[in-house]
C-alpha cells in the first residue's frame, strides 16, 4: 500500500450554479509527495476551476478530497491555504506595495519581522527579483512582473502544496526556464508538490513528471513521465481546439 500520497480526489465533480452541466465530473486521481504534475487540456476543459477546488475557494458537488487522508472540509481554510496555495494566472498586489504584499500572508501567520526580512531576501534573490521593485505598486508593475511576485509570495509561505495558474504566460523565455529549475530543485528534494496548469508546452515538458490531461470536465488520461508523448497531446490539443472552431462555425 502506498501512503506516500498527500492529495486524494475521489469521484469529485462540480456542477455550475445555474443548471445541471457539469463544470467537472467523476474526477479521482492521488498526487503523491514532490510530484510535479501539468494540468492539460483546451480552454474550458476545468483546468482552473479544478484548481480552485483544491484549496476551496470553491466547494464540490460530488465526491470528496482528502489532504493528509484527512476530508479537506474538516481542516480550517485558512489553516488549508497556508499548506495549499494557489498563484492565479492574473494576480493583485490588492493595494500594497510589493514588499507589503510579500510579507502579508506571514506577517498573518504572526511570523517574525526578521525572519520575514529573511524569507523575501532568499526568494528576492533566488527568483532575480530586482529589490528597487519593493516600492512598486500593482500600477507600477507589469502582469509579467506581477506573476514573479506572486510565485515569489506563495514560496515564502513554504506550502506543501503549490498550484500554479499558467505562471508562465507573461513571463520572459529566461525567467519561465529559471523559475521550472527551481520548482524542479524544490520537488526533487520533496519539499512540494506542484500542480500547474500551463498551454506553453514546451516549458510544460521541462517540468512535468506527471501529465493529467483534461476535456470537457473530465480526467481523460493520467501519465507518468515515460508514458507522455508530447507530440500525441500537442495533436490532441489542436484537434479538439479545431472541432470547437467547426461547432461555432455550425451555428
Amino acid at each position: 500500500m502506498n501512503d506516500n500520497f498527500i492529495l486524494e480526489l475521489k469521484q469529485v465533480g462540480l456542477t455550475a450554479s445555474i443548471g445541471l452541466d457539469y463544470l467537472l465530473r467523476d474526477i479521482s486521481f492521488k498526487v503523491d509527495r514532490g510530484d510535479r504534475i501539468a494540468i492539460i487540456g483546451s480552454s474550458g476543459a476545468g483546468k482552473t476551476t479544478l484548481l480552485r477546488l483544491l484549496n476551496r475557494l470553491i466547494e464540490p458537488t460530488e465526491g470528496r478530497i482528502f489532504y493528509n487522508h484527512q476530508p479537506i472540509q474538516k481542516i480550517p481554510v485558512i489553516s488549508l491555504r497556508q499548506q495549499i496555495v494557489l498563484v492565479p494566472q492574473e494576480p493583485k498586489l490588492l493595494g500594497m506595495t510589493v514588499q507589503e504584499s510579500l510579507a502579508y500572508p506571514l506577517v498573518l501567520q504572526k511570523r517574525s519581522q526578521q525572519e520575514i526580512s529573511d524569507k523575501m531576501n532568499t526568494w528576492l534573490n533566488r527568483l532575480l527579483i530586482p529589490f528597487e521593485w519593493l516600492e512598486r505598486n500593482e500600477l507600477q508593475l507589469s502582469l509579467g512582473q506581477r506573476q514573479i511576485i506572486s510565485i515569489a509570495r506563495g514560496l515564502m509561505m513554504q506550502p506543501q502544496i503549490l498550484l500554479l495558474d499558467e505562471p508562465t504566460s507573461a513571463l520572459d523565455l529566461g525567467i519561465a526556464n529559471h523559475l521550472i529549475d527551481i520548482l524542479k530543485e524544490l520537488t526533487e528534494n520533496k519539499v512540494m508538490s506542484i500542480l500547474m496548469v500551463n498551454h506553453q508546452l514546451e516549458i510544460t515538458k521541462q517540468f512535468a513528471s506527471k501529465v493529467f490531461y483534461l476535456e470537457q470536465g473530465k480526467l481523460e488520461a493520467t501519465m507518468s513521465h515515460p508514458e507522455i508523448n508530447w507530440q500525441e497531446i500537442k495533436e490532441k490539443l489542436i484537434q479538439t481546439q479545431q472541432n470547437k472552431l467547426d461547432e461555432w462555425g455550425e451555428i
